[in-house]
């Protein structure tokens, strides 16, 4: 599956091995219960983290799947689980892919 077209879908059950999906979003790492995964973007400026931000909630409108953010002047940290599914699903990794492939994502 090609995460960067796929678009999310109602999800009422977590992967059972949410491991496999974790190669196709490198830099992403899960909780120790693989509840969710998160991963740290890093930015010169807050106007270059606000960007990001931005862009990501342009993914997360598109997808209607919602991440929840840590932002700080110079970095964000972004993270994704289905509460829902109590857990991880496809969406999250459908949605850690895009935002990595977001070019403010490269910024790091």
């Amino acid at each position: 599956m090609n995460l960067l077209i796929a678009q999310c879908s109602p999800q009422r059950e977590a992967l059972s091995n949410p491991d496999d999906w974790l190669a196709q979003v490198p830099g992403w790492l899960p909780d120790p219960e693989n509840k969710l995964i998160a991963r740290r973007f890093a930015f010169a400026n807050f106007y270059q983290t606000m960007a990001f931000v931005d862009a990501v909630a342009d993914i997360a409108h598109a997808q209607d799947h919602h991440p929840e953010m840590m932002v700080s002047f110079d970095a964000c940290t972004v993270s994704f689980t289905t509460h829902s599914a109590g857990g991880l699903t496809i969406n999250d990794f459908i949605c850690a892919a895009q935002v990595s492939a977001l070019p403010e994502a490269a910024a790091e």
